[in-house]
Order: structure tokens, then sequence, then C-alpha cells
């Protein structure tokens, strides 16, 4: 796409914009051709419905996610270890409104987005990661109903930003620090995994990352042209 955004991004970039301040409800596609400078009818090149569009754009928001989470695989397999993984994943997140808002659920901002078809899928890739980091002895693997366990620790902690006013005494890092450490108490072996047993999860993870982003961006991107106008 070059140095500058495609037609698309521009698209998504002002449907972001508004729904972060009036939220899916009130937004229209009036609102998001005139945000971008563009006709009405060059949106509907991309997207067909409204719905379309707000979901490829919560897909773009998901896949930023995972990009940086990545990233710091491959700077440091290290960064495959649950706890390190969801510190990285809760302070991504707090970079990030429209990231935040999917991940807490945000009623208010995403309205019937919520309930997207596509949630299955996310559900499918959480369950594939924690799959490989059991697996890989980076999580116990005694705890019941881990993925509800797991999911409820670190959702108390997103939601906390919003129903918690005393946590506006901590910064960002100190949060992440506290989740980390609840989630390497709770979920994780005792010991310190082999480097053999890092790199080989972190292979295998990020391959998934890599797997889940290509699928993303085809489906954000199949109707772009690369028009960057």
């Amino acid at each position: 796409m070059g140095n500058q955004p495609s037609r698309a991004d521009r698209i998504l970039d002002a449907a972001g914009s508004l729904l972060l301040r009036y939220g899916y409800r009130k937004v229209t596609i009036e609102d998001i051709s005139r945000q971008a400078g563009i006709g009405k009818g060059t949106v509907y090149l991309h997207w067909r419905t409204k719905q379309e569009l707000f979901e490829a754009l919560l897909r773009r928001a998901s896949s930023t996610v995972l990009e940086e989470l990545r990233a710091g695989l491959r700077a440091d397999p290290a960064e495959v270890r649950p706890h390190r993984i969801v510190r990285s994943s809760f302070l991504i997140c707090l970079r990030h409104p429209l990231v935040m808002a999917l991940f807490t659920g945000d009623v208010e901002m995403l309205g019937q987005l919520r309930d997207s078809p596509h949630a299955g899928q996310d559900q499918a890739a959480t369950d594939h990661t924690l799959e490989i980091l059991t697996r890989h002895g980076l999580l116990r693997g005694d705890v019941p109903n881990l993925r509800y366990a797991l999911s409820a620790t670190q959702n108390g902690f997103y939601l906390s930003e919003s129903l918690d006013p005393d946590s506006e005494a901590l910064d960002h890092e100190a949060k992440a620090d506290a989740l980390a450490h609840i989630v390497r108490a709770a979920f994780e072996p005792s010991g310190k995994p082999s480097r053999r047993v890092l790199a080989a999860a972190a292979d295998e993870l990020g391959a998934l990352f890599d797997n889940i982003i290509g699928e993303y961006q085809k489906w954000i991107y199949s109707d772009d042209d690369g028009e960057t106008s």
C-alpha cells in the first residue's frame, strides 16, 4: 500500500473515529463518507452494508493486537509465556480505545456488533492459542475450565478501567504487572521453561498469528482496488 493509506483504510479510519465519538447506532454511511472525504457510493465499493464495514474495522483492530504480539514473539521468544502475553495484550488495548471496546464488549459503542458472526472465529483462535500453550507446558493442565478462568481473570482488569474509580491511581504498567503476576501464579507451572520450549512455542504461536492476520486482511481488503485517491 506504499506510504499512503489505501482508500479502504481511509474509510476505516473515518469509521473508527466516528464510532468512538457517537457509537455504532448513531453513525451512518453518509457520516463516514463525509468524514473520509469521498462519495457515499465509493464506500459501497468496499463493503455492501454498514455492518460489514464496521466488522472490517473490528477485524483490523484485532489484527493490530496480533501484529504487535507477533512482533514481540519475534524479538524475544520468552514473550510466549502466558503472563507476558496477557501483559502485552493489556497494554496494547489501553493504547487503542477501539480495541479496548472490543475486548470489553462495550454495548453503548458497539451495539449489534457485539454479536458479530466472526466471534466464533475469534473464539476458535483463542482456543487454539490455549492448546498450544498447554501442550508446550506453559499453562497448567489441572485448572478447571481453563479458558473461562483465564478469560474471567483478564476481563476483571479490562472492566475495572471503567468500573473502579480507584484504578486511576495506578499507571498502566503497574496494572499490567499486577495482571501478569496473577496469571503467572495461578495458571503457569512452577519452574522456568527451557529456551528450546520457548522457541518452539513462540514459532508455533507466531505461525498461528500469521494465519489469522492473513485471513483478516483478506476479508478486510477483499474489494480494495489498491487506489489511494
